[in-house]
């Protein structure tokens, strides 16, 4: 036997750009993909335009979600109302979507077993699930922001933006901040994708994925409004989910920020564990 049969083999590597973005691309070209985005990038527009008819008829400031009575004022304020409504539930159920199906979808069409028999590995392609439905989460988000952003500008004024602290900024520095407001909603999506990527490492069925992530979502955000559990609240991965509107204070409060990006960070170790020890002992035979 030579020395090339004896040698050990190089361990394979956990990672692989190819194959993240083979799944990225993959993943954007479906039409339920495509179709979570249209959505989210249409509630701004029914937002602002809802809002622009409400104003015409010389309604006065519209009441609901916070930022909402300024958009009249200024566009941009479009964007963090766009996100304040979209991130309790369009946002997260649509990452719960994605998700649930990341493992469960591909065991039930019956491909899973054929990208474990590839050079990919359980480990590697698990990572590359999380990785895609994380990327989900900003695309999502950005998705939103840029369509009201637009949305703001066609219906609205716009220029220098006044913050909650009631210090005026230049608009260049507004974009700055909606840009920042928007990375803080992808991370708060993170708890999201670890969790539904647990619950579809437990089925082989994406329906039955999607569903449990969506429900379980749904229910968490209840258990957050009750005032029994206050206890328990802060551990809840959406609890800190509004915390993005102290990045429109001058200077930024950044406890509740640091907290909500703890507390995600806690999810994503905590269930993306669960999910590697789900999925590395599964017998795959879909």
């Amino acid at each position: 036997m030579s020395q090339a049969e004896t040698a050990p083999r190089a361990p394979r590597p956990l990672w692989s750009l190819g194959l993240l973005r083979s799944e990225i691309t993959m993943t954007f070209r479906r039409w339920r993909t495509l179709a979570l985005l249209a959505v989210l990038a249409g509630v701004p527009v029914l937002v602002g335009v809802a809002v622009k008819i409400e104003t015409g008829d010389g309604g006065g400031g519209p009441g609901g979600p916070a930022f909402l009575s300024q958009v009249t004022h200024n566009g941009l304020f479009l964007v963090f109302t766009s996100l304040a409504v979209t991130l309790p539930f369009f946002l997260p159920m649509s990452v719960g979507v994605l998700a649930g199906d990341s493992l469960a979808g591909e065991a039930h069409a019956g491909t899973l077993r054929y990208l474990l028999v590839a050079p990919a590995g359980r480990t590697r392609l698990l990572l590359v699930k999380y990785a895609t439905t994380l990327t989900f989460c900003l695309v999502g988000t950005l998705v939103v922001a840029l369509s009201a952003l637009v949305t703001g500008a066609l219906l609205f004024p716009v220029g220098e933006v006044t913050l909650l602290s009631g210090t005026s900024i230049p608009f260049a520095e507004g974009l700055l901040r909606a840009l920042a407001v928007a990375v803080a909603v992808a991370l708060s999506l993170v708890g999201v994708a670890a969790v539904g990527l647990f619950v579809s490492a437990l089925t082989t069925s994406g329906i039955a994925a999607m569903a449990t992530t969506v429900g379980l979502l749904i229910t968490v955000q209840i258990l957050d409004t009750l005032p029994q559990l206050h206890a328990l609240q802060p551990y809840l991965f959406p609890h800190y989910w509004l915390s993005f509107a102290d990045l429109l204070r001058d200077p930024v409060y950044w406890d509740q920020l640091q907290k909500n990006v703890g507390l995600q960070a806690l999810y994503a170790l905590v269930f993306g564990s669960a999910a590697w020890a789900r999925f590395t002992t599964r017998d795959v035979t879909a």
